[in-house]
């Protein structure tokens, strides 16, 4: 019998798209399943919007995500907006913002991610509800992708002004849910690949702004590549075998 053995670039570029729509649903579930309602007790998205992408890190006990963080976090929106965005997020009293523009949650904030991570724990168990072994299964792979990508940053030297780097490892008290480890998982390692983009495009001489911009053929086809290319290393840690049961697992979730 004939077997497909992908190449960790290959298998990096064919997850990209699963990873988003699994991690898309979630989030999406969790919105209209309790967050939008959880949002609006604690002031609505002006209070909570950048306390739900940096969840992952501000949940835990004396988390931060530093200036250079947020910068790539962010990178594809315009940093007077983002500045204004947090501004109002400290004056509602959820985020607290340090003398080097390090963020933190303040008591506040803290009990309002206590509640989004119930929320996701509630959604996700009824949206993967039937899928048990194959959530598990994926929150393991996922695990070890997350942990050799950390590795790999550090001898690399690339934990500086990093996405992956700021919200990596997610914050994973004692008894959370699979399907928030999924959820979350997930989340950081699209951060792995936003990292890598940037990356590819900057190496082609390229903004955020103008690859954005970029219409379809070669040269962002080039730039795609490179970015299989760069977010490959992680997936150089799994067996051809457990590649391609991670993209068919993502691909049999409903969402």
């Amino acid at each position: 019998m004939n077997t497909v053995e992908l190449a960790p670039h290959r298998v990096a570029g064919l997850l990209a798209p699963a990873v988003d729509r699994v991690f898309r649903a979630g989030m999406l579930a969790g919105r209209d399943g309790g967050g939008a309602e959880l949002s609006q007790r604690y002031g609505g998205p002006t209070a909570s919007g950048f306390l739900v992408d940096l969840r992952t890190r501000l949940a835990a006990p004396g988390g931060t995500v530093d200036a250079p963080g947020f910068a790539a976090i962010t990178r594809y929106g315009d940093p007077v907006v983002a500045r204004r965005t947090v501004d109002k997020h400290v004056a509602h009293g959820m985020l607290h913002r340090g003398p080097d523009g390090a963020l933190s949650a303040t008591e506040r904030g803290a009990a309002f991610l206590t509640e989004l991570y119930q929320v996701h724990a509630e959604v996700t168990e009824e949206l993967w509800a039937g899928h048990d072994e194959r959530v598990s299964r994926l929150v393991a792979v996922l695990g070890r992708l997350l942990s050799y990508a950390l590795v790999l940053a550090d001898e690399e030297g690339d934990r500086g002004g990093s996405a992956f780097a700021a919200l990596a490892p997610p914050h994973e008290p004692d008894g959370t849910g699979s399907g928030v480890l999924l959820l979350n998982r997930l989340g950081t390692l699209r951060y792995h690949r936003a990292d890598a983009h940037a990356a590819a495009w900057a190496a082609a001489g390229h903004t955020a702004s103008s690859v954005a911009a970029l219409p379809a053929g070669p040269e962002r086809l080039a730039i795609e590549l490179e970015t299989d290319r760069r977010a490959a290393g992680p997936y150089s840690v799994l067996s051809a075998d457990e590649r391609l049961s991670m993209l068919a697992d993502l691909a049999a979730l409903p969402g």
